[in-house]
Order: structure tokens, then sequence, then C-alpha cells
């Protein structure tokens, strides 16, 4: 279905699960959906600033974030207030669903950051990957979240790659 179509609505709520519970819901507004490819745009949605180290996250931010109903993965293209790029960060979940004005992802844990000018590409929550048990009790979930993580991975690390996803 097109982001044109008279169905959608302009705006829609993502809604972020994570062991089974809402960890976040907000407003975006809807970009574009080809039928396989969702893209929204939100400004970050956390209270004040996150600083993770390698980057900030802080109010002005904003984000346009891509979500596939055919892949392991969601990758938030981040920039500042001025529009400037900070980088990418690559959400590894389960296939994005959309019913009605609600796009519901579920989140596995693991997670990789690039930065703007691709001299950080960073694996990032292994040991809260390991800990839910997901290789456990849905074995074959984890491989699709390992596999995932590790397509970003290559992609993050060639010029280009990530963008390639985003066109």
């Amino acid at each position: 279905m097109s982001a044109n179509s008279a169905e959608r609505p302009p705006f829609l709520e993502v809604v972020l699960v994570k062991g089974g519970r809402t960890k976040i819901r907000y407003p975006a507004e809807l970009v574009a959906d080809d039928g396989t490819r969702i893209a929204v745009r939100a400004p970050w949605s956390g209270e004040g600033v996150r600083d993770f180290g390698f980057v900030r996250f802080e109010p002005g931010d904003v984000f346009t974030e891509y979500y596939w109903r055919d892949r392991w993965y969601a990758v938030k293209e981040v920039r500042d207030a001025a529009g400037a790029l900070k980088g990418w960060y690559c959400d590894i979940t389960r296939p994005a669903t959309l019913s009605g004005a609600e796009l519901v992802v579920e989140d596995l844990d693991l997670d990789l950051w690039r930065s703007a000018d691709g001299t950080d590409v960073l694996r990032l929550d292994e040991d809260e990957f390991a800990e839910s048990g997901l290789a456990r009790s849905d074995p074959e979930a984890a491989a699709a979240a390992v596999a995932a993580l590790d397509e970003l991975e290559v992609l993050a690390t060639v010029a280009g790659g990530l963008e390639s996803l985003l066109a």
C-alpha cells in the first residue's frame, strides 16, 4: 500500500515492544509505505538527553526510521536539530506489523551503531541478547536476529551500504 493511499493516516503510532511489554510508544509522521518498507519521521521521544558515550540523543534530534515487514531489523537515521547527520542506529527486531495507525515492532535486544563518518561501527547489547533467553525459547528467531546483525554490520562497513537500504 502506498503512503498516498486515502486509507493510510498521515501519522502513525510507533509501538516498541520488548520482552512482551510496551517499552515506548510515540507518534511519527508517515513518510512512505511501499508495502514492504515503512518509513516514518519523529523527533527524539526520550526524556531529556541520553548519552551513550558514542552518541548523544537529545531534544531537537530527528529520527527517520525505516521498518520492514520482511526483515529482522529497523534502521534509524539520526540528525541533530540543524539537520547534520549524527549516524544510524539499527535495532534488531522481528519484522514490523502495521495495523491501522499502529506500527508495532518487537525489539530483540541487539543493536548496531554507525557514526556519520563511518569510523565507528559498534555492535551493542549482545550481553542483553544472551541474557534474554531467546536462543533457548525461540532458536529460529535468535538465529534470524544474529544473521540480521551480521548483515547490518557488513553493510555499515561498506561505503553507501546502509544508505542503499534507505534509497
